[in-house]
This record gives C-alpha cells, sequence and structure tokens, in this order.
C-alpha cells in the first residue's frame, strides 16, 4: 500500500522574518507565495533623552525568535518543511555585540535617533560630504549608521580598543538576526544594507578604508557583504538544519515584493517611516542631490540600484495619537475621526520628531502643529496627522521627478497605513497620480520570501509571484488642480516654520 502524503506535507515552505522599528514579524508562504500564516509582536521602544531612540538587542531577538515559532505552529508545519528562511529588517539601526559571547554592550541606536548630528556637523566641516554622496549615495545625516557607531565607540568605556582587537563585532540589525539564528557561525550582511552604513562605497561594493578612518571605526568589526539570495548559514532547530538565503533591507525587500524588477518601477511603503523608491536599474543616480542613491539588491554579483526619499516619521505619527497623545485607542480608528472632521478647519501636522528627511534633510527641525482655532479638536488632529503622510510623499515625489525627469503616472503603495482608504485618497489627490494598492500589504515579507525563494531555486526572478496575486485597489484622484496647489503650499508654508528649530544645538 502506497503511503499518503497530504498537499500540505508535500509542498515545500519559506518564512519571512520581517523585523521592523516597532514589531517583529513573522510570516509562512507556500510553494504558490501565498501567506498561509503570520505572528506578530510590538516590543519596548526606549526614548533616554529628546531625540534619543533605542532598542533592546536581545528584545529584537527573543521576540523574532517567538514569531518564528509561533508562525510556525499557526500553519502547522515543522521546520523541516521549511526550503529556506528570508529575512527584512529596519535598516540603519546600529548595534555592538562582543564576538566571544554575543553580548551587547549597549542598547541598539535606532535609525529615527538624532544624538549623533553634531558628529555629522564634524564631518561637512572636514569637507567629506561631497566624497560621502560619491561613494556611498548617501548624504550626512544621523539616520545612517556609520556616526551610530562612532557613537558607540566613543562613549562605550574601553569599546575602540576592544574592537581594534578585534573583540567586538558591528551589524545592522539583519547581521544581528543571522549571528543569532547560525548560532554565531555567521557574520554577515547584503549590499542593500551595507548601503545605508554611510560607510560602503555603492560602485565598488567594498568597505570605503577612507570613510572607515574618518569615523575611527576598526574594519574588524564589519561584516561580510554578500549577495541578497544567498547563503547565509543555517538555523539549527527540533532536529531540521534550514538555509538562510534571503536578505534585505526593509524597503528594497517591498521593492522586489511588489514586483519593481524594471527600471523606472516605484513603491512607497506607509511604515514607521515613509520610503519611496524608484527602480534606477544597474547605475546608481547621480540626482538629485537631495535624495538617496541606493542598493535595491544584489543578485549573482550584480547590483541593481534605487532612488530613494526616506521620511523618517509617517506611521509612527500614528503611533504618537495613540500612545503620546492617546487621543485614538488603536491605529484604525484614525480613519473613522478623520473622516469625521469638519472641512472648515484646515490644521497641518509636520512630524519632524527627528528632525527632517528627504528632501530637506534638516537635523534640527521639530514637529509642530499649524492653523489650530477654538473650533479644532481630535479629528482635525487626527486628520492633519494623516494628511501629513500624504504631503510628505509629494514632497519626496516633487524632488525625485524634478531630478529625474520621470514623471510617475501611478503609484504602488504597500505598509500598515496604506490600509487606511482615507489615506490612500488623500495620497492619489494631493499627487494628481493613481495610487494602487495591492492585497497584500506586507510585502517587505513577501520580497524576503522571494529572495530567499530565489535562492533555492523556488520562483525564478520573473514568476507571476513576484506580484501578489488578487485584486488590485485604485484610488483615483477626485480633487481639482486648484485645491491639491492651495493645499500643497500651505503645507510647504508649515515645513518652512519647523525647520532650523534647534539652533542653539547646532
Amino acid at each position: 500500500m502506497g503511503v499518503h502524503v497530504s498537499l500540505r506535507e508535500s509542498l515545500s515552505f519559506v518564512v519571512a522574518l520581517d523585523q521592523g522599528t516597532t514589531s517583529s514579524r513573522a510570516v509562512v508562504f507556500d510553494a504558490h507565495c501565498r501567506p498561509v500564516a503570520a505572528s506578530q509582536r510590538e516590543f519596548q521602544q526606549h526614548y533616554p533623552r529628546p531625540g534619543w531612540v533605542e532598542h533592546d538587542p536581545l528584545e529584537l531577538w527573543h521576540s523574532q525568535q517567538a514569531v518564528l515559532a509561533a508562525a510556525l505552529r499557526k500553519a502547522g508545519i515543522e521546520p523541516r518543511r521549511l526550503a529556506a528562511i528570508g529575512i527584512a529588517n529596519q535598516r540603519e539601526t546600529t548595534l555592538v555585540w562582543e564576538r566571544r559571547t554575543g553580548r551587547p554592550i549597549a542598547r541598539a541606536i535606532v535609525w529615527q535617533d538624532r544624538r549623533t548630528a553634531p558628529i555629522c556637523d564634524r564631518l561637512r566641516a572636514d569637507g567629506l560630504a561631497g566624497a560621502i554622496r560619491r561613494r556611498t549615495g548617501l548624504v550626512i545625516d544621523p539616520y545612517f549608521s556609520g556616526t551610530k557607531l562612532k557613537w558607540l565607540l566613543d562613549h562605550t568605556p574601553g569599546a575602540r580598543a576592544r574592537a581594534r582587537r578585534g573583540e567586538l563585532l558591528f551589524g545592522t540589525v539583519d547581521t544581528w538576526l543571522i549571528w543569532q539564528l547560525t548560532g554565531g557561525v555567521v557574520h554577515a550582511t547584503d549590499a542593500s544594507n551595507a548601503a545605508r552604513t554611510m560607510l560602503f562605497d555603492i560602485r565598488r561594493q567594498c568597505w570605503d578604508r577612507e570613510l572607515l578612518a574618518a569615523l575611527d571605526i576598526p574594519p574588524a568589526m564589519l561584516p561580510e557583504v554578500r549577495d541578497s539570495a544567498g547563503q547565509f548559514g543555517h538555523w539549527q532547530w527540533r532536529g531540521a538544519r534550514i538555509p538562510i538565503m534571503g536578505v534585505a533591507g526593509d524597503q528594497q525587500a517591498a521593492l522586489f515584493g511588489q514586483g519593481c524588477t524594471a527600471p523606472g518601477m516605484a513603491k512607497n511603503t506607509y511604515g514607521t517611516g515613509c520610503f519611496l523608491l524608484l527602480n534606477t536599474g544597474n547605475r546608481p543616480s547621480a540626482k538629485p542631490a537631495n535624495l538617496l542613491a541606493t542598493v535595491a539588491w544584489r543578485l549573482g554579483g550584480n547590483v541593481t540600484y534605487a532612488l530613494e526619499g526616506s521620511v523618517l516619521v509617517a506611521g509612527a505619527a500614528v503611533q504618537w495619537l495613540r500612545d503620546g497623545l492617546r487621543i485614538i485607542a488603536a491605529a484604525p480608528e484614525s480613519e473613522r475621526l478623520a473622516r469625521q472632521a469638519g472641512a472648515a478647519e484646515e490644521v497641518y501636522v509636520v512630524p519632524a520628531f527627528a528632525g527632517l528627511g528627504a528632501p530637506y534633510w534638516d537635523m534640527y527641525a521639530r514637529g509642530a502643529i499649524f492653523g489650530l482655532t477654538r473650533g479644532a479638536d481630535r479629528a482635525q488632529i487626527v486628520k492633519a496627522t494623516l494628511e501629513s503622510l500624504a504631503f510628505q510623499t509629494r514632497d519626496v515625489l516633487e524632488a525625485m521627478q524634478s531630478g529625474t525627469g520621470v514623471r510617475l503616472r501611478r503609484l504602488r503603495v504597500d505598509g500598515g497605513a496604506a490600509a487606511n482608504d482615507f489615506l490612500m485618497q488623500f495620497q492619489a489627490d494631493i499627487l494628481g497620480v493613481r495610487v494602487e494598492r495591492p492585497p497584500l500589504l506586507e510585502t517587505t515579507a513577501l520580497g524576503a520570501a522571494r529572495l530567499a525563494g530565489l535562492a533555492v531555486g523556488m520562483w525564478p526572478l520573473k514568476s507571476p509571484c513576484t506580484v501578489p496575486a488578487g485584486r488590485m485597489r485604485v484610488f483615483t484622484p477626485r480633487a481639482s488642480v486648484r485645491w491639491r496647489e492651495r493645499r500643497y503650499a500651505r503645507w510647504r508654508d508649515a515645513v518652512a516654520r519647523t525647520r532650523g528649530w534647534l539652533v542653539d544645538e547646532r
């Protein structure tokens, strides 16, 4: 008698670890790129001083480990059924740990953290802005990992001497997870994450010795840089040995998951921040100077580049409404309140809690609310906060289109806040372009799974599952050009009034 094998037992699965800024997620995908189970857990944010944001590295790992196990339980599969693991991660967040014990020497400094603004000022004064732009594709800003790493070495007793002796290791979150999953066997990152450190030459695809010297960072701390789809070691659990085969920064993973694999294709992710990426093919874009040239992914040694506009605070502003102001109980409530707000009041929230990212790059800006009258209420503030995400996206798109000459006719969107229909309609109205929302918003996890599946031969690069299956929701512009331009002009005026707020800290 033959042995019966069920459909679930016969399929191969890929699990994506999506380690974000406020939560860890794990999503299991089947052989047809369909999500079959997921688990998510929020973790604590630490704000020890104004402008500082930290995470506990061990909590990142333990939360990711927990959701990985939970997702597999929900899927009803054993680890041996996994063909591969893919990792997508919050990018510039900086960790340092002991090579021998794996113990972190301090909390992780999160990408939103602004404590290294004085270091950035010194780099500019030393005339390094041009070299950093040419080699790394980035602007000098506390956003990136290099100055965060210098700060940890400067402010942790004995750290730089230990690093020079090879006792300490540096990594972004992907490197930390790989180290933990492999039991300390593999210290590696992929090219897309390396490109976010302000230490990596994106054309020569190597760590830049001059920039390391300028920040006094010992090269022995740095991880090996590998392709985004390839071998990153194995996770051994319950008798299974599962290969880690795909790694990318979360925004690059979302670009891949959205199927934007051809030059000229773009997506916008509404997560903790807001990130608009345009695939530029095999060459990094030299302009506009206020956007970022970055590595999208590296496959088989071949690099695909992207032009990126990075908004530092997007979904984090909605979280502020919930946890800071406590005027909503949960993020979905923001849509109902925004629809209740009267049209007569025009309130503007500029959520520059961590300064302003693209296209302004103002480390010293801070958040503000404008246009308050006695008639303004919590619904107006919620509405204005949601609108700020769309306004910031237009800021980036204006810079992208003026610098490249590319005119976007449609914008693909994903991320948690993209589920908000009010926001998506306002986005279409303020841009004057179609906004297309796929049925699967978690395209970051899909991109990580796709990279891992590509590496093990499950899905070719242009397989049908590159784009999530299902019905696309399309939002078309309804507002007049006059309304659109008047509202945007008022937004620009509000932003101008927040800039350079912390002049005493320069």
